[in-house]
């Protein structure tokens, strides 16, 4: 465990985390947040510099607000991209930021909606919409002694084909909470909370193994689009490239603005791994088929 020393100038001058390859400025008056960042933020690099790639800061609402339903506000870069949120959401509200910040500034790498696991030397990237089981599987996968990359972006870099890891906690919804629980039971995980979409979440710690790799890319090697389906058998089957690369191409929050380079980048990484649909409701079988499948 890192000293946490520099979290006293939080509500002041504000800390600097390293999360992946970005600096993060990061200031806050709300205790909530100081409290998120001593659960699950513990491991990684927290220091008092100020120099970052983003500027972030999570402040309580003055006036009659901070007695009666108090609320968290969001300011990136000077600029405040969302309404207030409940306050009990802060914690959260800093990972939706970083979201939004990747998403839409960090156009070095091509960002494709993907969680990102490493075993071995070979990355899987594991892409599907909202509800689909990927988290969920990210996280057991992890637990089960993958590399954590990302549970939110593969990031592409277009020069070398690599991932680049941003390992941060891995966000768990509703029926995942309970089985990700059972499945790690020394695991740290944020008390659970509702969302604005009224789903009960939580974030659980990434290893501290994941967070110490952080400078360290992965190659591709699998690309899978899951899908949970109650009380389905596995079913991992191979695709057509060409249909994996349209869905990544939509999956990916700067493709448009890359162009032409964004299209290269995801077409040679697609051309050079091998590409499935995953069906499953087990976990345990799943994920001793995606071991086996990657070491073939």
């Amino acid at each position: 465990m890192r000293s946490l020393e520099p979290l006293s100038q939080l509500d002041t001058a504000g800390v600097q985390l390293s999360i992946g390859p970005f600096r993060v400025r990061l200031r806050s008056d709300i205790v909530g947040v100081r409290t998120y960042l001593e659960t699950v933020y513990t491991d990684f690099p927290i220091t008092s510099e100020t120099a970052a790639h983003f500027d972030i800061a999570i402040v309580s609402t003055a006036g009659w607000r901070q007695w009666m339903r108090p609320q968290a506000n969001l300011v990136v870069n000077g600029v405040r991209p969302f309404l207030p949120l409940p306050e009990d959401l802060s914690g959260a509200l800093f990972e939706w930021s970083l979201n939004w910040c990747v998403g839409d500034h960090a156009h070095r790498w091509v960002a494709i909606h993907a969680a990102v696991v490493e075993r071995d030397g070979q990355a899987v990237v594991l892409s599907g919409v909202s509800g689909a089981g990927k988290s969920t599987l990210c996280a057991a996968l992890v637990v089960a002694g993958w590399r954590l990359l990302s549970d939110e972006f593969a990031l592409v870099d277009p020069q070398s084909g690599l991932l680049s890891p941003l390992p941060r906690p891995v966000s768990l919804k509703n029926q995942s909470i309970s089985i990700l629980k059972q499945r790690n039971p020394s695991g740290v995980f944020t008390p659970e909370r509702i969302d604005i979409e009224g789903a009960t979440f939580v974030h659980m710690k990434p290893p501290l193994a994941s967070v110490r790799q952080a400078g360290e890319p992965a190659r591709p090697g699998m690309i899978v689009f899951p899908r949970w389906t109650r009380d389905a058998a596995t079913r991992l089957e191979p695709i057509p490239k060409a249909y994996a690369l349209m869905r990544l191409a939509h999956q990916s929050f700067n493709y448009n603005y890359l162009g032409v380079r964004g299209y290269e980048a995801i077409a040679g990484m697609v051309g050079r791994t091998d590409c499935y649909t995953l069906e499953y409701s087990d976990l345990d079988d799943v994920i001793g088929r995606l071991a086996s499948a990657r070491t073939r």
